[in-house]
């Protein structure tokens, strides 16, 4: 294909579908929106009123829920599916 404004060749990226939006409780929620800020387990802990293990146990939650292998991926997937606005 070419782009008729600049009359170069175009290419398009296959993009995988994201599937099924998954649902995440409001806590799950509020812990993505730290955890895109980059906000370690403790602060996030210290932030909602939580112990470090609940923080852990939704982050792992947040992982899963996309088939996420990192917190980055998952914050990332979140983005792609309108989880999250950066």
């Amino acid at each position: 294909m070419t782009d008729p404004s600049l009359g170069l060749p175009t290419t398009t990226m296959p993009v995988a579908p994201l599937g099924p939006l998954p649902q995440l409780t409001p806590r799950e929620s509020e812990a993505l929106g730290l955890l895109a800020e980059g906000l370690p387990n403790k602060a996030i802990a210290n932030r909602l009123g939580i112990s470090e293990h609940t923080v852990k146990f939704h982050v792992n939650s947040l992982m899963g829920k996309p088939g996420a292998q990192s917190r980055t991926e998952a914050v990332t997937k979140a983005t792609r599916l309108g989880l999250i606005l950066l």
